[in-house]
Formats: structure tokens, sequence, C-alpha cells
């Protein structure tokens, strides 16, 4: 039996999660917008069954239906009510990226969740990039030998345009800037792959040329990892022309590693020690075209969450994961307002926390 689904917030990125459902056999059973025509849009996208029930007030299909699975693809600020809300009614969820903002209700979105055995997922789809699971791999069996350091760039370009569409984006309440929307994918990989905890940060963020947004166009980070490694995270919405590229390096003591490509999904440097493998062959053989930052991830993402509804366990990114790529970000936002370096755990910190930092 298929599990029933809906999803909330029809907007940029609903279309690879409709599709991503539609391809794992759920039961599309409900879209949610304030905006009737987006619903219809996807409707006639995907030529959706006519039974699909449309509601403009998420609160009231909780009430109507009873959901497997509802996946949250709103504007950011959004996400923490909702998913609390949802769990209250006894269902699992995906959540897109990031799962809130702030660190108060990603621990409610936790503790909730575990107290109804209820799953949930983060959508940090690229960590099932084939690139990234075969680096993953590497990780896991200690190729690297000692993981030394590893940097993140995402060097994007987003104009004018872009935020008039959606006038949420680039706030401090319903979005914050380039780093908590558009690099908060790669910031996960890092974290991920270099170790998961982290000792201390220090960042500086700035708004260089958006001056029609509130928050940063631009981040620049360091991490100290417990294990001893360092991270690096450049981060712009600013890149002239277009999007330049989003890269990941991962560097130890017996292996050399980047990532590169659209949503990091090709292998351009595969070098280890060990000569376990031919790097020319990685490289064709781990290598995707995706059509654009988005990726390929979505569908292996929902697969893994139905298996882990069926299977009781939990998804491969967790609510959990969601919250240490917040965390970065926020720690990154605090070191560069406050002007030092922040310890984690942060155990307080939200967007909310930075109005007014460039001035508008």
């Amino acid at each position: 039996m298929s599990l029933k689904y809906a999803l909330i917030g029809c907007g940029r990125i609903s279309p690879n999660h409709i599709a991503a459902a539609i391809e794992n056999n759920l039961e599309i059973v409900a879209l949610c917008d304030i905006d009737e025509f987006k619903m219809d849009e996807v409707i006639i996208k995907f030529n959706i069954s006519e039974t699909v029930k449309k509601y403009s007030d998420y609160k009231e299909m909780l009430q109507k239906e009873k959901l497997d699975i509802i996946a949250i693809c709103t504007e950011s600020g959004k996400h923490g009510e909702i998913a609390i809300n949802c769990i209250e009614f006894g269902s699992n969820l995906i959540i897109e990226k990031p799962i809130a903002l702030s660190l108060d209700e990603a621990d409610q979105i936790i503790k909730k969740a575990k107290e109804k055995n209820l799953k949930v997922c983060a959508c940090h789809q690229n960590r099932f990039n084939k690139s990234v699971q075969k680096i993953r791999e590497a990780v896991e069996v200690g190729r690297f030998g000692k993981l030394l350091h590893g940097t993140a760039h995402i060097r994007w370009s987003r104009g004018e345009n872009y935020y008039k569409q959606a006038p949420w984006r680039g706030t401090w309440e319903q979005d914050g800037g380039a780093l908590m929307n558009q690099c908060i994918h790669n910031i996960d990989l890092l974290r991920w792959m270099l170790g998961d905890e982290i000792i201390e940060v220090v960042g500086m963020t700035d708004n260089l040329i958006h001056d029609f947004i509130e928050a940063e166009d631009l981040g620049l980070a360091l991490i100290k990892f417990a294990n001893g490694s360092y991270g690096i995270v450049e981060g712009t919405t600013s890149i002239y022309p277009k999007n330049l590229e989003e890269t990941l390096y991962i560097f130890g003591e017996k292996g050399t590693v980047k990532a590169g490509g659209k949503s990091v999904n090709l292998i351009e440097e595969w070098q280890f020690a060990d000569k376990l493998d031919d790097s020319e062959e990685v490289k064709q053989k781990y290598h995707e075209n995706p059509p654009n930052v988005y990726g390929f991830g979505h569908n292996p993402l929902y697969e893994d969450m139905i298996e882990s509804i069926k299977n009781d366990r939990e998804p491969y990114v967790t609510a959990e994961d969601g919250r240490r790529a917040l965390e970065l970000v926020l720690a990154i936002y605090k070191s560069a307002a406050d002007g030092k370096s922040i310890k984690l755990p942060l155990k307080k910190c939200s967007t909310m926390d930075f109005i007014g930092r460039f001035g508008r």
C-alpha cells in the first residue's frame, strides 16, 4: 500500500518534490499553497489526478487528511512552525533546507518527532550525489588517513529579479542571506565530511552589492573541528555574470579530492596513496550532469525516507543533520556580528538576532 503524501508550498523547488513523490509511488493526496494558481500549475505540469485536493490553509489540511508524509517547501521562516504542527498531527516530514531559522525550533522538531516516533528528513539532497557518496565512502573507510582540511566554495549569482520573484528572499525573518539559502547544502557536506563535531568558528559577512535585501551576499568562515581538521567556507551570490561553481575539497595526509560542477556532482580530482582505484575511471563513473543546481538527489532522498518509515529506522539525512547545518550558518552569522570567534555547540540563535545587521 502506498503512503499518503502532501506538499505544502508550491514554489520554485516544488517540482523536484512532486517528481520524486511520483517516481516513488506515493499517493499524492493534497497540495497546499496560499496561491491557488501555483497549485494549479503543479497539477497541470505533472498531470496529477483531479482527485488531488487543494488547500490554502495547511492547518485545515491537517485536520481533514490523514497523511503519512508531508513535504514542507514554503519560505524558510515558516518551516519550523509548520513542521511542529504537522508532527502534532502524526505526519512524517521532509523539510526543505534549512530545517528552521532558529535553533529553538529545530530542537522542538527533533524532540517532538522522537516523542511520537515520527521520521523527519532534512532535505540536503546533495548527500545522495554519486560523487558525494563516493567521497563519503572514502572518508568512512579511512582512505584519507588523517583529515587535514576541507573547503566549500559557492560562487553563484543572484540578481534583483530573483529576489523580486519572492519578497521573502533575503529577509532575516523568512530567509537569511547567501549562506543560509544558497550555500547551506555545501556547508552541510563540509561539516559531514570533516567529522561533524566543531569546536570553534570565525566568520565575516557583508552585503556588498545587494542593497535591496537585508542579509549578506558574502560569507567567509574558518572552522576548527574536534578531530583536528579545519574547514573554510566561501559563499557569495555576487559573481558576475552568472553562477560559476560549487566545489568541495577534502584534503588528508593520504588523499586529495575535489568535487565540482553545478551542485558538487562531478569528481574533478581523485588522488589516494593506496592506489585502490584509477583516478580517471572514478571521474568518469561518478559523473552527473543535472539540468540545474538542485541536482538529482530528491528521488533517492524520497526513496530512503519511505524505507525509513516502513522499516522504522532513521532516514539517511536526519533532523539532527539539518540542525547541524543550521547551527554552523548561525555560528558564522554570530561570529561576524560579534566580531569574535564562537565556540560550539551553540545553544540558542536565530536569524532574527541579526535584524539591522547591514543597516536595513
